[in-house]
């Protein structure tokens, strides 16, 4: 980075916290010089925190959002710096999304809710895309003095912004609203001809369930991998379902509540052998009748990641693998 242009950076971010302390919003914020035009552009999205106008078609675009590179990457665009999922540490994507990379490899963030601001900085984005993150008002307030910055829909909890919305919403931004709904149409019909070839789904229940720190996480139907199986025709079983309170993407289940977890499938997040250890040692789990029947599922890692990337590249990848090991759990239910 030029001297200028550092010395332009650090302006940005000491603005941006004097901006946060005194409880400044954008609106108070010096106008930029305005941008050259061209296309599409300028493009205004409306999010949580505001109103974002787009000038100009980026070139230089991070993703704070877990899953907002794959959208990004199925659009032509190589981020300069993703974040990403845990269980994928070195690059923060999944082998569908990674086959995508043009160019350098891009940057790693280390967090999607509590970015190192100055690592962002030196990389001189002109977008910052963070739909699917988890960051405040507060780091918004700071990332958008580095640049155009655009978040998560108002009214939506952090995490569950639906894949269509997220894409649309992305593509807009990247001045490809067409391409961006051809994207849509195709993994939508994806789910559909799954579900059509298999109408035993229709009406199960079925959970996806992710154990830690001695208990289960099970996932609503507002969380990507609830929604995956949602869109095959699962739905949750009674009693987790009436825990839904619309204020987060999975309801904790204790030890003692296990039996909630009971239905015709259940698809258990336990790639890691610690994970997979403490499943096979709750024995109130294993004598339930989904367990004992041969009716849960363990997906590897890589389809674990492409079921809750859940985007419009990492479905087809997920449902080439898991949709078997469904079909199979489903056909092992006792007749009548």
């Amino acid at each position: 980075m030029t001297a200028p242009r550092l010395l332009r950076t650090l302006g940005a971010l000491l603005l941006a916290t004097v901006l946060a302390a005194c409880g400044a919003g954008a609106a108070d914020r010096p106008a930029a010089e305005p941008a050259p035009t061209g296309g599409p552009f300028p493009v205004t999205i409306e999010h949580a925190f505001g109103t974002t106008t787009i000038e100009r078609a980026p070139e230089r675009v991070v993703t704070l959002g877990v899953t907002d590179a794959d959208p990004v990457l199925a659009l032509g665009i190589t981020p300069v710096a993703v974040t990403g999922y845990s269980y994928y540490p070195e690059t923060g994507l999944g082998p569908w999304a990674q086959e995508l990379v043009r160019g350098p490899q891009p940057t790693r963030l280390a967090s999607d809710s509590t970015p190192d601001l100055e690592q962002v900085a030196v990389l001189e984005p002109d977008l910052i895309i963070g739909i699917s993150a988890g960051f405040d008002q507060a780091v918004y307030d700071r990332l958008s003095a580095l640049a155009p910055t655009i978040a998560r829909p108002a009214g939506t909890a952090a995490y569950t912004v639906p894949r269509d919305e997220a894409t649309r919403t992305i593509a807009t931004a990247l001045g490809k609203t067409e391409e961006g709904e051809a994207l849509v149409r195709r993994t939508d019909a994806a789910f559909a001809e799954a579900a059509a070839a298999h109408p035993e789904f229709q009406g199960r229940t079925g959970t996806v369930v992710l154990p830690y720190e001695g208990q289960y996480g099970a996932y609503l139907p507002g969380d990507a991998r609830g929604r995956f199986m949602a869109e095959l025709g699962f739905e949750l079983p009674a009693e987790l379902a009436a825990r839904d309170t619309g204020e987060s993407y999975f309801v904790e289940v204790s030890r003692e509540q296990v039996g909630l977890l009971d239905g015709d499938v259940l698809v258990m997040l336990a790639d890691d052998p610690a994970a997979r250890a403490f499943v096979e040692g709750d024995e109130v789990l294993q004598a339930l009748p989904v367990v004992q029947e041969g009716r849960m599922v363990v997906p590897d890692t890589d389809t674990r990641g492409a079921m809750t990337y859940n985007s419009v590249i990492s479905v087809p990848y997920a449902l080439d693998r898991l949709v078997p090991a469904l079909a199979d759990a489903v056909g092992r239910l006792p007749a009548g």
